[in-house]
């Protein structure tokens, strides 16, 4: 039999909230539908973050230098091992030769002793330990015993460095490749900013920045500028010679450069070899914290963590490799954070 019972209504504070609930989704949606799309950053806030942008892969950059540095060292430190080994393994078989060719001819004459039997079928450290022994070996036979000993040490030593050393290239590599991933990075990222602008607004930047690189060329005044050395004005008239080549990082020339394969190229051109990175090319002469002091072909460091150098010019400028999208060129010292100089 069917139920008459009347179905349950709901409660006056349930209808309420659903009612409050309902009038809120209307005026979210409608605040969704009127509100105005976000606005799109102006070509000086896109400058701004792609600015910020090319620092970071400036500063990830020297990272991966001091990396890359420290692999080719490693490399060549690996080399010199791996050919010391097999030059010492060929000396321990000779050695070892000369042992056998003794103990054949005593075996023929019948008079091999008990000592070479020893030798020829085991290790001979151990026997060599027992001093009660040693009167068994005629002398020449006793020194051969030890050279091989000693030789048998060093070549345990020399194989367990290069098994050191080749983990610290397995991480080291690793590391070059985390670094490179981190420069890629942002460097897809400014460019994916600058993109978003209109060609006009790309246009007009490129315009500045020419002519703020024209300006800072105008300001430099060779004529009345002293140099630091004989040496640092030679590399830095090897650095102007490279005027117009492109930033890319990792680049040490003559295609392109970066900041402090710039500064080393310029000074290999004058015969002097100076570190790879900004930061340890910051240790690589005196310092001098004025600018008023500084002198034409003076490394030029800059930023708290120095990670950008260039090579004073005369005048407050400085001739340098800046960043992505740039070529080496002059520019005022001013622009930038100055730490100090570097005389080499």
């Amino acid at each position: 039999m069917a139920s008459h019972r009347r179905p349950k209504q709901p409660s006056r504070a349930r209808v309420t909230v659903l009612t409050t609930a309902a009038a809120a989704a209307v005026a979210i949606s409608a605040q969704a539908a009127n509100a105005a799309p976000s606005e799109k950053p102006s070509k000086d806030e896109v400058k701004a973050k792609v600015d910020k942008l090319y620092e970071e892969a400036e500063q990830a950059t020297e990272k991966f230098n001091g990396a890359k540095e420290k692999q080719q060292k490693l490399q060549k430190e690996i080399s010199t091992i791996q050919d010391n080994v097999a030059r010492g393994q060929e000396e321990l078989n000779g050695l070892r030769d000369s042992i056998g060719l003794a103990a054949a001819s005593q075996y023929r004459t019948g008079t091999i002793d008990s000592s070479l039997q020893l030798f020829l079928s085991s290790n001979p450290d151990d026997y060599l330990d027992k001093a009660s022994t040693a009167d068994q070996l005629n002398a020449q036979q006793v020194e051969a015993l030890k050279k091989i000993q000693e030789k048998q040490r060093e070549l345990a030593q020399e194989r367990a460095e290069a098994s050191d050393k080749l983990k610290d290239l397995a991480s080291t590599r690793t590391e070059l490749g985390k670094k490179k991933q981190d420069i890629q990075g942002k460097l897809a990222e400014a460019q994916k900013l600058l993109n978003s602008l209109t060609a006009a607004e790309r246009a007009s930047l490129a315009a500045a920045d020419a002519r703020a690189s024209r300006s800072a060329s105008e300001r430099v005044d060779l004529g009345n500028a002293t140099a630091a050395s004989a040496r640092a004005q030679a590399a830095f008239q090897a650095a102007q010679t490279q005027l117009g080549k492109p930033y890319v990082y990792g680049a040490t020339g003559t295609a392109s450069y970066d900041c402090s394969g710039l500064t080393s190229w310029a000074y290999g051109q004058a015969g002097v070899s100076i570190p790879r990175t900004s930061q340890d090319q910051a240790n690589a002469g005196t310092r001098i914290y004025s600018e008023s002091q500084l002198k034409v072909g003076d490394l030029v460091l800059f930023y708290g963590d120095l990670h950008h150098v260039g090579l004073y010019a005369g005048n407050g400028m400085v001739l340098h490799a800046p960043r992505t999208g740039t070529v080496v060129r002059y520019e005022a010292i001013s622009d930038m954070p100055f730490q100090f100089g570097v005389r080499i």
